[in-house]
């Protein structure tokens, strides 16, 4: 059975990213772990918390609660990401989140040519989104993206997304019903 690590940004009761993400979850069927950034004790850097965190990282003192998000990322075999699209990228929360869990030494090092090599053993990310109107350009999948190849060497990548979900006359039930019909044909 997989270990599927799911990072849920959707803060709204009726989130239609979410209903995608659960649709996913349940077509790959394997065991989730769910971090929810907005729930859960993560917060942006600071210069106290930087500080304390190259501390660590210099004493090779990977052990840390404050790597516990890090070790859980490093230990998945599949990443869901669950981000609305907000503002041509995602949630504050999951940049949040991404600087709490890229930590050379635990998922990431560096080899002797200062180049990223993976200490994930992640083989796929999915990326869902949902977005009111288009999706122009979407930078926080992008910055996803090469975060999992550049660090994580993740080579099996895919963005599922259903978007124009508020466009006047949209029929977001058939737009939605559509993502869901891709997400069962993976």
């Amino acid at each position: 059975m997989e270990n599927i690590l799911f990072v849920n940004t959707c803060v709204r009761q009726d989130s239609r990213t979410l209903r995608l993400a659960k649709r996913l979850l349940e077509k790959l069927n394997g065991e989730v772990r769910e971090v929810r950034p907005d729930k859960e004790n993560i917060a942006p850097l600071n210069k106290s918390s930087l500080a304390r965190r190259d501390a660590l990282i210099a004493s090779e003192s990977f052990d840390a609660d404050m790597f516990s998000y890090a070790r859980d990322l490093a230990a998945a075999d599949i990443i869901v990401i669950a981000a609305p699209y907000w503002d041509l990228s995602f949630p504050a929360l999951l940049k949040t989140y991404v600087e709490n869990i890229n930590v050379c030494g635990v998922t990431f090092r560096y080899d002797e040519n200062g180049i990223p090599k993976s200490l994930c053993r992640a083989k796929a990310l999915y990326y869902v989104t949902t977005a009111g109107g288009p999706i122009i350009h979407n930078m926080g999948f992008d910055y996803i993206r090469a975060l999992a190849e550049d660090f994580y060497e993740i080579k099996d990548i895919r963005f599922i997304s259903a978007d124009g979900l508020d466009i006047y006359g949209a029929d977001t039930e058939k737009i939605l019903a559509e993502a869901e019909n891709k997400i069962d044909m993976l």
